[in-house]
């Protein structure tokens, strides 16, 4: 199928990626993430910049338990 619409590349507060029809206003909570074109070269943006899918929050909680769990196994 041949998507001829142009697209954005955006991006979410939990630094998750997804694409948005670049005509439409973004959705409350996204902001453009610096790529805008075809369907298959927003794709392509984001499958290059999202290397890791865990969410924000969940990435910053575990390295924080790793820290902690560092910290604790120097202290023995």
């Amino acid at each position: 199928m041949n998507d001829a619409h142009a697209y954005s590349a955006v991006i979410n507060d939990e630094e998750q990626y997804s694409i948005w029809p670049a005509h439409l206003e973004l959705p409350a909570g996204w902001c453009k993430a610096g790529a805008e074109g075809t369907k298959a070269e927003c794709l392509a943006f984001v499958e290059e910049v999202w290397t890791d899918m865990r969410p924000a929050t969940l990435r910053a909680s575990m390295a924080k338990s790793a820290a902690t769990a560092a910290t604790a196994e120097g202290a023995r």
